[in-house]
This record gives structure tokens, C-alpha cells and sequence, in this order.
């Protein structure tokens, strides 16, 4: 036996027994570590940490606490409830481990009662007077109330809630009142998680409106962005004409010299003429020797430039409907008639003034004035770059407007830049139109149409086919090529007709109404092709066939003069002065619908969409065929708050949601529709 008081080589081994259970726990985590292949690396920690619980020891198989501490660990190994215990552990996740010491109940309160402190710094204000789990909670009242047994408690009515769940009558028992309590917390609660949900989407709503109002001012950006980009595209097609004309200028030029040159006779060497000693020099002419004007070496003819958009604007698509684009003060009397070609393109107006003015809506400027008709144009339309004009002088002519001498970016054609004086836009309604530039329509006539007896109260053409009809009581059909007229169709005779048909059978309707003697006898007319569509003074709406000259049918329905009509290939819409607008179907000649108005129809015009109409107000009357309603749209809505009152609309016309209309006091107005 060692001396007691000698130092043994061994560490003190005391406390030896009281670790053998965290040996035992080591070695058992050991044994099931080394039996999977995924826990290698664990096994040799447990290892290393039981070798320094233990000590360092020379020879550990002759200490004889080692040896009986490693007999109790292999005996506890051998037993099978204990090796059945380590494998499920070690098959068990950390979350299993955990979720099998707590209870959910526990879990969640230990989730949500620990909170770092990181994150209670800097908490952002919020308006709301409910937390987000309040919200949580009131959102989905299911999960609150599972450990009720009410998760999935069908949704029933209140009415029948009330019948099933009758209200008895209390008896004073201490249950009965603690059922009432509880009854009446539980009604509270739902009162107050009513309140959050109220609450939660009053915030949404909030929140929503702000993002509509980023989104509109947004939108509105990028409205003056496309505005700026038209404004560009105008100046870019602007200077593209001004490059092709020099361009064309340059190619005459060189024609000219090329020309020149082919004439002059060359020169030798010695500075002789080669033709001096030619037979008959002496006697040829000078002027013969002098080339052509048809050379070219005269004057230089150039052609005209077209002041139509090569581009289509589309900044009026995004405007509001109703939206006013423009108001020009056009003439200083009423507006007899007016047309345009493109949204922001040509548009010609005339009136009682007996002055026909040619605009661009682009600048909103006044190009020229078109001088020739001797009175007041009633009639006229405009289709790409030609105009045909009808007047009360039982005339029909025939313009180019390309062939205007006008720069639509503020200087005419021909003159310095600097020399722009009269290129002036009417922003101000009430400013006086001021003169355009002289002579700039000189070379826009083509030829005169002279056929009818009285005045042109309604004109069409398509392709080279117009045809006009006058207070003659006559339809007259043109060649445009030609120039003179190939047909004359007499209303009165198919009246006369109709009528004496009308006596054969019974299924025909008297067609000889008396006109009302105030109205355009031949209010309004189009035509396609063959194919002629008229509106008269007796209410009558008849189609004719050209090939034939004959009225083809007759449509029955206006009691007051028809006053404008149009059609596309299977609808027919017609305006009178019997306050009415009404469709036809013109594969039965039916009425397809009909709108009542409060006074006399004196315009109409469709698009793809919409029906616009002059109805004696200051407002246009529009019916959206898509949507089914009718609104207004004018200045008498627009200054209606500032208290004035505008004049009464005459004349409208619309193209791809872009409408103008003209009114008693000689004012246009371009308006988005």
C-alpha cells in the first residue's frame, strides 16, 4: 500500500462515482454514434470530452475504479430498453426533442415573450391602435379559437343563430350566472375583433388611396413626357421637309446644269469652237442654239409640299373623356359646316361670314383662307389632302391643300425665318382671328362643278365619285376625273314613284310628305361605291343604286326633315329635326334602336365607339356604344362653374375619339371624347 503521505502520480479520484453517470451518458452516446456513419464526427467529441472528465492516466486497465466505472457502462449497454432509447435519440431531430419537452401552448408564449433587444431599438411609429398579432388574430378567428373546439364551427346566419341559441331565462344559480358572464365576454371579444378588422381596412383603404395618388402622378409625368415626344416628332417631321425640298432643289439644279451642258459646244484645244467650220454656222439662228424652257434651264417649278403628319398623335387617347384640348376663335358668325382629316391634322370651317378658313390643330394656327365661292359654303368634307366645298352660289369646287405655301411650324413657304409675324396660334377664344399669310392658299384650287340650279346643302365623295345635292330637288353624281357630271337623280320623280306604287300595293307607304319648307330639302347623303344613301325634307331616308339610278329602298320612321345621316356596312344611323336619332339595320331596313332628344337634331357622326351629336345646347350629346350610356361633353359643362354661357353647338364631327364642334359664335372647340 502507498505511503499516504507520498504523491501519487494519479489525480485525485474522489469525485470519481459521481461522474460515472455522465461516463455512462458519453459512452452510450458513443456506442449509438459509432453505429450510424452520419455521427462519426460526434462520436470522436464524446470521446475527447469523457478522456478529460477522466483525467490522463498511464495505464487506465490496471486503476481498478476505471476498470469497475467501464464494467457498469457495458453492462448498462446490454440492456435493450436502453440501446432502443439511444437509437431513437439519435434518429431525433432537435425540434422533435424540443417540441417533446414543451407543449404548444408553451412554445408559442416562449416565442412570443422573448423578443431581442435589437429589435425593440428604433421601433417606427404607426398610427394603428392594434398590434400586428391583434390583427392576426381578428383576420383569422379559427386559429384563436381551436382549443375551444371551434376551428372548424360552420358559418352560420344571425337569424338563424337566434332561433337555435333562444336566450333562457335566468334562475339565479351561480352557473347561470357565470354562463351569462362567459356569454358576455365572449360577445365582447367579437365586438372588439370586429373593430380591429374595421380598423385593418380602413388602413387598406388609406394605403390604397396613396398608391392611386403615386400612380396619377405618376401617370401625369409621363402624359408631359408623350407631349414632349410629339412636340419632337412635329419639329423632326418639320425639318424632313425642309430636307426633302432642298433636296429636290439640288436634283433640279444639277438636271438644269446637266442640261446646260448638253447644249454648249464644246471647245478644242486651241480655243476654237469645233462647230465654227461647220457647213451652214453662219446662216443657223442664235435662238435656235438656245436650249429649251422643256430642257429644264428655266425656271425651276417646284412641287408642293404635303402638310400632312407622316405620323399618327396618340396624346389624346390618354386624356380624361371630355377633356378640352382647344378653343380657337375661327369666325365672327355662326358655323355653317366644318370637317378635319386626322386627329391633329387639317380641318376647314365655314360660316354665315362667307369665309372659308383652313386650320392645323396641331398649332391650333390658321393656315389660309380659301377664296372663290361667291356666298356662303353650306357643304363640304375633307379626305386626305383634297377638300370639296359646296356653297349657296350652286357651286361645288375642288381644292389640294397640299398645295398650301404655308409652314405649319410658324413661318409660310417661301419667306425668311425671321418672317413669321403671321404665323400666330388663337390660344384665347376671344382674341380676334388674325389674318394668315397672303396668297398662301393661291395654288390649292383645282376646278369648279357647275350643274345645279340653287344652293349645295349637302355634298360626299369617295375615290373619284362625289355626289351633291341642292336645293334643286336633285342629286347630281360626278366624275372627279373627268370633272363633269354623269348622273342626274330626281327626288321628286322617286317620290312620285313610291307613291304610285303605294296605290298597287298596300304593303308600300306613302313616300310624298309634304317638306317642311324651313329645312334643306336634301339635308344630308353619303356615299360607297354604287351605293347612295340620302335624307330629305319629307323624313324620308332613301337608298339608291347608281348602276341603276333607281331607289333601291326606302326607310320609313323621321317625321321631321333628316338633317345628317351615315352608315358602315350593316348600320345606318340618321339624325332629324323631330328631336330623334335613330339606327337601321340595313340588312331588313328596320330600326335597330332609337334616342329621344329635348330639341331638333342639326349634326351626327359616329366612330368605332361613339355617337356624337349637335342637339341646340351647348354641349355635345354622346351615346358609347360599348357602354351603353349617353353623357355630354362641351364647354357648357367646362364653364358651367365659371359662370358663363357658351353658344349654342351647330356642327360636330369625331374621328378615333377625337371630336370638334363648332358653335353660333363662330368658336371651335376640340375636345377628347
Amino acid at each position: 500500500m502507498a505511503d499516504p503521505g507520498q504523491k501519487d502520480d494519479f489525480p485525485d479520484l474522489s469525485s470519481f462515482d459521481d461522474d460515472v453517470s455522465v461516463i455512462s451518458v458519453s459512452a452510450t452516446f458513443y456506442q449509438a454514434a459509432m453505429r450510424t456513419r452520419g455521427v462519426e464526427a460526434f462520436g470522436r467529441k464524446v470521446t475527447s470530452t469523457a478522456s478529460h472528465l477522466i483525467g490522463t492516466i498511464a495505464d487506465p486497465t490496471s486503476h481498478p475504479h476505471y476498470t469497475r466505472a467501464m464494467t457498469e457502462v457495458s453492462r448498462q449497454l446490454t440492456k435493450p430498453s436502453l440501446q432502443r432509447t439511444m437509437f431513437s435519440m439519435a434518429r431525433t431531430t432537435p425540434t422533435d426533442l424540443v417540441r417533446s419537452r414543451l407543449s404548444t401552448t408553451e412554445i408559442h408564449s416562449r416565442a412570443l415573450a422573448y423578443v431581442p433587444d435589437e429589435l425593440l431599438k428604433n421601433i417606427p411609429e404607426d398610427e394603428n391602435s392594434y398590434s400586428l398579432f391583434q390583427g392576426f388574430k381578428a383576420s383569422f378567428p379559427e386559429f384563436a379559437e381551436d382549443s375551444k373546439g371551434k376551428k372548424h364551427r360552420r358559418r352560420v346566419s344571425r337569424g338563424r343563430r337566434l332561433l337555435e341559441e333562444r336566450p333562457t331565462t335566468p334562475d339565479g344559480t351561480p352557473e347561470s350566472v357565470h354562463k351569462i358572464k362567459k356569454e358576455k365576454s365572449t360577445m365582447m371579444h367579437q365586438l372588439e375583433m370586429l373593430s380591429i378588422r374595421k380598423n385593418m381596412a380602413s388602413a387598406e383603404i388609406k394605403e390604397i388611396d396613396a398608391k392611386l395618388e403615386n400612380l396619377v402622378g405618376m401617370r401625369k409625368i409621363i402624359l408631359e413626357r408623350l407631349a414632349d415626344l410629339e412636340k419632337d416628332e412635329a419639329l423632326l417631321e418639320h425639318d424632313i421637309v425642309e430636307v426633302e425640298t432642298r433636296l429636290e432643289e439640288a436634283q433640279d439644279m444639277a438636271a438644269e446644269a446637266a442640261s446646260i451642258a448638253q447644249h454648249t459646244p464644246a471647245r478644242s484645244e486651241d480655243g476654237q469652237n469645233e462647230d465654227e467650220n461647220a457647213p451652214g454656222f453662219m446662216s443657223q439662228s442664235i435662238y435656235e442654239k438656245l436650249p429649251s424652257v422643256s430642257s429644264g434651264s428655266g425656271p425651276i417649278k417646284r412641287k408642293p409640299r404635303s402638310i400632312r403628319r407622316k405620323s399618327a398623335p396618340i396624346l389624346h387617347e390618354h386624356f380624361e373623356p371630355g377633356s378640352m384640348i382647344r378653343s380657337m376663335r375661327a369666325h365672327q358668325d355662326s358655323i355653317t359646316t366644318l370637317d378635319f382629316d386626322a386627329p391633329f391634322g387639317l380641318m376647314v370651317t365655314a360660316a354665315m361670314d362667307d369665309s372659308v378658313r383652313v386650320w392645323d390643330l396641331n398649332a391650333g394656327r390658321c393656315i389660309g383662307l380659301l377664296d372663290g365661292h361667291t356666298a356662303s359654303v353650306r357643304a363640304l368634307q375633307v379626305e386626305d389632302n383634297f377638300l370639296a366645298t359646296g356653297s349657296m352660289d350652286a357651286t361645288i369646287r375642288l381644292w389640294d391643300l397640299s398645295k398650301a405655301h404655308y409652314d405649319p411650324q410658324g413661318s409660310s413657304f417661301g419667306k425668311e425665318e425671321d418672317d413669321d409675324e403671321d404665323a400666330l396660334a388663337f390660344e384665347n377664344p376671344s382674341d380676334l382671328p388674325v389674318d394668315p399669310p397672303a396668297n398662301s392658299m393661291a395654288d390649292c384650287p383645282l376646278f369648279t362643278l357647275q350643274a345645279h340650279l340653287d344652293e349645295i346643302t349637302a355634298l360626299h365623295f369617295r375615290g373619284n365619285v362625289l355626289v351633291s345635292g341642292s336645293a334643286d330637288k336633285t342629286l347630281r353624281q360626278w366624275d372627279l376625273e373627268k370633272g363633269r357630271c354623269v348622273q342626274t337623280l330626281d327626288v321628286m320623280w322617286a317620290a312620285a314613284q313610291a307613291t304610285a306604287l303605294s296605290h298597287d300595293n298596300d304593303t308600300w307607304r306613302q313616300t310624298n310628305k309634304a317638306p317642311d319648307t324651313s329645312a334643306d330639302f336634301v339635308g344630308a347623303l353619303q356615299v360607297f361605291e354604287s351605293a347612295l344613301a340620302c335624307g330629305t325634307a319629307d323624313g324620308m331616308v332613301r337608298l339608291w343604286d347608281l348602276r341603276s339610278g333607281q331607289v333601291h329602298r326606302s326607310l320609313v320612321g323621321h317625321t321631321g326633315p333628316v338633317t345628317c345621316l351615315q352608315f358602315d356596312d350593316v348600320h345606318l344611323v340618321t339624325g332629324s329635326l323631330d328631336r330623334s336619332i335613330r339606327i337601321w339595320d340595313l340588312r331588313t331596313g328596320s330600326i335597330y334602336d332609337a334616342y329621344a332628344y329635348d330639341n331638333p337634331i342639326t349634326s351626327m357622326m359616329f366612330d368605332q365607339r361613339r355617337i356624337v351629336a349637335a342637339a341646340g345646347e351647348d354641349v355635345v350629346k354622346v351615346y358609347d356604344k360599348v357602354e351603353g350610356r349617353h353623357w355630354d361633353c362641351g364647354a357648357g359643362i367646362t364653364e358651367a362653374d365659371e359662370a358663363k354661357s357658351p353658344a349654342v353647338v351647330e356642327r360636330v364631327r369625331i374621328r378615333d375619339g377625337y371630336m370638334v364642334e363648332g358653335r353660333r359664335d363662330g368658336i371651335v372647340g376640340v375636345w377628347t371624347c
